[in-house]
Parts: structure tokens; sequence; C-alpha cells
């Protein structure tokens, strides 16, 4: 059986490469922010500036109306950069991570990394109504991906230093290390055992202590109402309330989840190019941030929202009307910026949607159980963890993050409720999550659970077909064996045989050239391969593949013992196709061979 725990050097190296790549993607958020600062005071003020708290409201622009041409402006940058140099830093640069790992063996390009800081600090800094953690986490990942790249390591270890990066991305930018490292394990890691979640807890934890020295040790949001609040919020009466609430943000991630992608659908179906479509989808933004600002005097929707959260937290916006105006603005604001091509993520957005919604549904039933006590701050803390947990279908890291970051463990129980009814109420009217489903439209499909593989400990000779192996001199032809094998109810694999010694084995047949008819006059030697392994029907299934995929092969034939000396001492073969269509994991399986 092989072994699948480091040598205690290999673990060592691994571990600080994690640090490094912790540290990276600290000092990435910090560079990150300073451009969305830069980005931001150049296009609204035209003064040259790092000075941008998030959580504060713009002041009104001096441009008046013609606000409304920043955004188009970015726009032109945005798409150049990104058509140019990098066309994965379009979007919200998760569902990439997530493809490379899947698809990719973890290779990410380094230039992602500068293009996606470059491209989000704009779309952000110049009103796009997107996040600031996808790119940050695509930085991280794109980091770790290189170093894996730089320095010979096996795929496992690579896959390993990008969901560092990514779980180091989310620590550093919300001062939440254990959220981090939940997100790279519920969304990232593709083996979650103590050999991938140190490095990812050392890479978290680096990130985290770079974060608190640039941005300090604070929660992400200041939330002093939390801090009154009693047992009343988990009585029997405020659980059903939580069910309903619940059922409602799951509605709501599906609708957010949609209008982005039905919005891309749009804009590719708009003619003109790449720069025409995105400048209209940020003319339609910079419009709709100005009337924020004619109507109720501050611009709301633009850039992270962090200022609109922070508001309702504190309770100086609590006008459920306003609330819902916010709700809807923001899914079409971020539609408009991501559907049209921007570059942005898509986790700040989902925040502002929950607190929004959130607290509207907060002040609503206060309205009509003025008994119970309902904080709209509480239930704007609860909806921010559950459009998160229920869009991305990370549950785990949303409940975990939002209590990270209020520091309040009175809010724990309900976000356990709201956010498992959340999900479970997504789940059953949108299969796959917002990251996912953008790769299953490409065909990229994504195993949405993990679990210990039973059927990977069985022996091989459970997986043997009877008749499974046909010997054949090589120089026959396919329409000969397919005359051969028409009255067989099972294709076999068929051996080429040179004298008494096994030459190759005609993978192919046993599923396609037996059906088909355009080969059937070629000779078998075209349709061949001469690179197969040798297994003992004891073995287990797991080291087989080891095998198979270390000799970088399709094939293992099956002996008693191991060995191959006669040809009548072969009882069977298997391929790494069989494997995959027995198997639960077989797009992870069929995936890695890519």
């Amino acid at each position: 059986m092989i072994k699948v725990s480091l040598p205690a050097h290999a673990q060592l190296r691994l571990g600080l490469l994690a640090i490094l790549v912790g540290i990276v993607a600290g000092i990435g958020a910090w560079i990150f922010r300073l451009l969305i600062a830069l980005s931001h005071n150049l296009a609204f003020y035209h003064t040259f500036s790092l000075n941008y708290d998030a959580n504060l409201h713009s002041d009104a622009s001096p441009l008046g109306a013609w606000v409304i041409l920043s955004p188009v402006a970015g726009a032109i940058v945005v798409a150049f950069l990104v058509k140019t140099f990098a066309p994965e830093a379009k979007g919200h640069g998760v569902p990439e991570v997530i493809d490379a790992i899947y698809y990719k063996k973890s290779v990410i390009r380094p230039v992602v990394a500068a293009v996606k800081a470059l491209a989000s600090s704009i779309s952000i800094g110049t009103g796009g109504a997107v996040g600031r953690e996808g790119p940050i986490i695509q930085i991280g990942a794109a980091f770790g991906s290189t170093l894996g790249q730089i320095i010979h390591m096996k795929e496992w270890q690579r896959m390993v230093l990008v969901a560092s990066g990514v779980g180091a991305g989310i620590a550093a930018t919300f001062n939440t290390p254990l959220g981090g490292i939940l997100f790279a394990i519920e969304l990232m890691l593709v083996e979650i055992s103590a050999r991938t979640l140190v490095p990812v807890g050392l890479a978290t934890g680096a990130a985290t202590f770079v974060g608190r020295l640039f941005f300090g040790a604070s929660p992400s949001f200041d939330i002093p109402e939390l801090a009154h609040t009693t047992s009343i919020i988990v009585t029997p009466d405020m659980f059903l309330i939580y069910i309903i609430f619940g059922c409602i943000l799951g509605l709501a991630a599906v609708i957010y989840s949609h209008a982005i992608y039905k919005a891309e659908d749009l804009f590719e179906r708009i003619p003109g190019n790449y720069y025409t479509r995105h400048m209209m989808g940020m003319l339609l933004v910079g419009i709709l941030m100005y009337a924020m600002m004619e109507q109720f005097g501050y611009y709301y929707i633009q850039g992270v929202g962090y200022a609109t959260i922070q508001d309702i937290l504190v309770g100086t916006l609590s006008n459920p009307a306003l609330l819902a105006l916010l709700f809807v603005s923001k899914i079409l604001a971020n539609a408009l910026t991501l559907g049209s091509g921007g570059s942005g993520g898509i986790f700040s957005p989902s925040l502002f949607l929950g607190a929004t919604l959130g607290a509207a549904f907060g002040v609503a039933a206060n309205s009509l159980f003025p008994g119970l006590g309902i904080s709209p701050a509480h239930f704007a803390v609860i909806g921010m963890a559950a459009i998160v947990g229920a869009g991305t279908g990370a549950v785990i890291t949303a409940i975990v993050m939002i209590f990270e970051m209020t520091r309040d463990y009175n809010v724990i129980v309900p976000l356990i409720i709201t956010v498992s009814i959340a999900y479970g109420m997504r789940r059953f009217l949108m299969h796959d999550s917002i990251y996912i489903y953008k790769l299953v439209l490409r065909g990229h499909y994504i195993p949405d659970s993990l679990g210990t593989n039973m059927f990977m400990l069985r022996h091989v000779e459970d997986f043997l077909e009877d008749s499974c192996l046909y010997p054949v001199r090589e120089g026959q032809t396919i329409r000969e064996i397919r005359r051969e094998l028409k009255d067989k109810s099972m294709a076999p694999y068929v051996l080429l045989m040179e004298g008494k010694r096994i030459k190759s084995v005609l993978y192919a047949v046993k599923r396609k050239f037996v059906d088909t008819s355009g080969h059937r006059h070629s000779t078998t030697r075209k349709h061949v391969t001469n690179r197969f392994v040798v297994t003992g029907k004891n073995d287990i299934i797991f080291d087989v593949v080891a095998k198979l995929r270390a000799a970088h092969c399709k094939i293992a034939l099956v002996t008693s013992d191991g060995k191959l000396e006669q040809p009548d001492e072969v009882i069977g073969a298997i391929s790494l196709d069989d494997i995959a269509h027995t198997s639960h994991l077989a797009r992870y399986i069929i995936a890695s061979k890519k």
C-alpha cells in the first residue's frame, strides 16, 4: 500500500511555503485596498490620495451629474486590462480558482494576480457594485499556484498552496482566521486531512497577523446593539420566525444568482464588443448611483457597500421602504457590473443584500409582534450570513465568519437555524451555488461533497467483470475483432499477443470500437496502448489509482499475486474509467487526468 504521509522535511517545506503565501496575501489585501482608495479618489474627487474608509459614506463628488461617467471611464480601463492580459480576471474570481483546482492541475497564471488587483480596484473605485474579497482570494490563490509551479512539488501540494491563498485572502480581508480556514475546506480542498489543513491554518494565521498590523484587530463592523440582545431570541415564537426568515433569504439568494448570470446572457446578445457592452452596463450603474445621491443624500449602492451595512447595524438606516429599494438596487447594480464584464467579488454584495433584507424583515416583524422585542440589527446580521451561506454554499463558513465579525455568542443559535434553512431553500430551488453554476455552464462539473470513499478500500477483484479479456494476434483488423465479439454480451479488453507475450492492450475496444464502423478496416496497432501496469487481485483500488497515475497510463492488468510472467496469469483488467464510473467522485478522477 502506498504511503500518503509526507516526510518531515517535505511537511516543513510545505508549511513554510504556506506561511509565505499567507504573508503575501495579507500584504496583497493591504495593497489592494490602497489601489481602491487611489482609484476612488481620482475618479470621484480628482485628487491623488490613499485615504479611504469603506465603512464611511463617500461625500458627493464635485463633478455633480458628470460623476455618472466615472464608472464608464473605469470600464474602459478594466476592459483593456482583462481583454489584453488576463481574461480570467473577468467576473468574481472564485469560480476560476475552483476551476483551476479541478481542471487545470491548480495552475493559475502569475499575471492573473496583478491584472485582477488592478482591474478590480478600478471597478470598485470608480463605482462598480462589487466586492473586494473575490479579487483578494484570486490574488492569494495565484501566488500560491505560482510558488507551486516554480518549486517542484506534487499536484496535491500545489492545490494546498492555492487553497491556502484562498483562506488567507478571506482571513486578511475580514479579520476572520477561522472563517478563512473553513472557506478553504468547504470550497477548495479536495482532500481534508492533517497534511492539507495544517498548511491552510498556517497561511490564514499569517495573513490574519499581517492584516491586523495594517487594519487593526477590531471586527469588520461595529454592532453596538447586539450587546444588549437577550435570550428572547431563542424562544419558540422566534424559532418559527427564523424558519420563515430563512426561506425568504434562500429565495433571495436564488434571485441574486440568477440575476448575475441572466445579465451575462443579456449583454452577450447585445450587438457590439466587450468595451461597448461594459461601458453600457457601467453607464447604467453610474445613473443609478447618482440617482441615489440626489434622492437620499448618499451613493449607497456604489463600491463594496460597507458604509450602508454599517448604517443598518448601528440603527441609523431603518426605513423599510428604503431598505427594500436598496436591496433591489444593489442586485441590479451588481448584475450590471458583473454581467457587462466587470471585475470584482460577490461576497460584499451578498452581505449588503442580507443586511438590507434582514433589517427590513426585522422592522416588519417588530411591527407585527411588538412584544417580542425584535432587533432589526440582529436580523441584518443573520441575513448577512444567510445570503452568503446559501449563495456560495459555504454554510459553516458564513456562520463562523459572522460570529467572528460580531463577536457576539448570542447570535450563534439564530445563525445556525436561519442559514441552514436558507441553504436548504436555495438547494431546493437551484442545485448549484453561485460559484459552481458558472462552471456548470461551461460543462465543468464539480463534486458537491467530499467523503471517505469506502469503495477505494475495496479489492481489485471486486471490480473485475466476467470474460473481460480477449487475446488476439497483432495483425487483426477491428472488423475481424468485431465479428468475433459479436455474440459476447459485454465487450472485453483485447490483449494483443506476440507469441506468448502480451505486447499491448486494445483499450478503446471495450467501449468504443466494438460499436463503431469507421475503424473496421484499420488494424489493431493503430488503437493500442503499450503502457500498462500489473496489479494483484487483492490490492486495494486506492493503490491501483496511485500506481496508474504515477505511471501515466490508464490500464492495469490483474494477476493473482501482482506479478506477470506468463500471459495466462492475467485474470482481468481494470482502467481509470472503470473506477471513475463506479465512484461518486467520478468527476474529480476524470478531471484529474486532464
